[in-house]
């Protein structure tokens, strides 16, 4: 790796370190404090809010890039992220809280991917490093922020939201500032010269639609889509529960749990798995810790409990997420593979957004119908028949889909 590339690396992990540390900062601290003043409903919809910011930019990012460059793309991304978070410090009211979260999502889906592209300009050879760090920054990111979180729970929400828009300047800076205009070229390994101009790109496009269906694979997305919509009912629901049933601890306590759980077990625990079992089995593990997380959530509503849920709910993004992307990376033929990848990140955001409304509503009606704790029990349900489809399908999840899809011209043949 090249001194250019390396410093590049470093500039592209300093920067979603940063992000992490700044997201899971404020994210627990704003949700409890508005699903004290208001309701977690709203709480849950500001949360929303974000992603759907984050899946409109989808439309939008490639005709940024293509104007401004990889480079101008991170850094326009992260400098509107920081200017609405900056704002979050002063706002009043729910309305305005969920504008400004749609323009933090919409800020964070034109840097990410934008990082993400820098990556994949890598030479081949030297991409598995890259995201392994890559994806390490973000774990100790996560673990860092929601120790701090944890000491500035007690704060003024302007303090909070200070903090974290100097720390999202400083993402801005350390991400884009060793990043070059276009990437790298992947077969040279050098900076990728000003590409030839072409037919102007649409600044809002729609057609990332195109590649959302991917015939003999948009089952197993739908079911990412419910994995998403899990996990986004625990990283939502979650802080809710805390300031109803521990309001002793931070509420980014449990994410004290989870991120050191993710960087200590992730890679060996995954590589263990996979080794012995298939991807459909390792994702049906994952879903079974989600399960017994939901139920201790659910039966059990003290502090202990929600620890110990918190410890194994993880199970689920150390084991089904890398599965499945393991999944769709054998699995999908070559030639669909790109349109796969717009399908996964299609189906994450709507279960993302579902997960994030639907975690503060359900709170709201088992605290009002006094079932406290009824809304875990009913994603366990969720996260149950989710596992059971994984393991009993998982012949069918390990099967080539495109032997089940012959083209027209060859049906029969493969």
């Amino acid at each position: 790796m090249t001194a250019q590339r390396r410093r590049t690396l470093i500039g592209v992990n300093a920067g979603i370190f940063l992000a992490h540390i700044g997201n899971f900062i404020w994210f627990p601290i704003l949700v409890a404090a508005l699903g004290g003043t208001d309701s977690g409903f709203w709480a849950g919809l500001v949360m929303c809010m974000t992603y759907v910011g984050r899946l409109l930019a989808t439309f939008s990012y490639e005709g940024v890039a293509a104007r401004a460059g990889i480079r101008g793309a991170v850094f326009l991304g992260t400098a509107l992220e920081a200017v609405s978070l900056l704002g979050m410090g002063f706002a009043g009211g729910v309305g305005v809280y969920c504008a400004l979260a749609f323009f933090i999502g919409f800020g964070s889906g034109t840097a990410f991917p934008g990082l993400k592209n820098v990556l994949v300009s890598y030479p081949e050879d030297e991409r598995p490093k890259a995201f392994s760090t890559f994806q390490m920054a973000a774990q100790v990111g996560l673990f860092g922020g929601a120790l701090v979180g944890g000491l500035l729970a007690g704060f003024d929400l302007r303090v909070v939201f200070a903090i974290v828009f100097a720390i999202f300047v400083g993402f801005c800076l350390s991400a884009s500032a060793f990043i070059p205009k276009h990437g790298f070229e992947p077969a040279t390994g050098e900076p990728a010269p000003e590409p030839e101009r072409q037919e102007r790109t649409p600044l809002f496009s729609l057609k990332v639609f195109k590649g959302i269906e991917v015939r003999g694979a948009t089952a197993y997305f739908t079911l990412s889509a419910v994995f998403w919509f899990l996990e986004m009912c625990f990283i939502v629901g979650i802080p809710l529960h805390m300031q109803h049933f521990a309001p002793d601890l931070a509420p980014s306590a449990p994410f004290w749990v989870t991120g050191l759980t993710l960087l200590v077990l992730q890679y060996p625990l995954f590589k263990l798995l996979i080794k012995h079992l298939p991807p459909g089995t390792v994702m049906a593990v994952g879903l079974a810790g989600m399960v017994a997380a939901f139920l201790a959530f659910g039966l059990g509503q003290t502090t202990l409990w929600v620890l110990a849920g918190c410890f194994v709910v993880v199970l689920g993004e150390i084991l089904f997420a890398p599965s499945f992307d393991m999944w769709v990376a054998r699995k999908v033929p070559e030639d669909r593979l790109a349109r796969a990848m717009g399908a996964m990140h299609f189906f994450r955001s709507a279960g993302n957004m579902a997960g994030a409304l639907l975690a503060g509503l359900m709170f709201d009606l088992a605290i009002d119908a006094d079932m406290p704790g009824a809304q875990w029990l009913l994603v366990a349900g969720v996260a149950a028949v989710c596992a059971l489809i994984c393991a009993f399908s998982r012949e069918e999840a390990d099967r080539d889909p495109a032997a089940a899809e012959p083209e027209p011209a060859t049906a029969g043949t493969k």
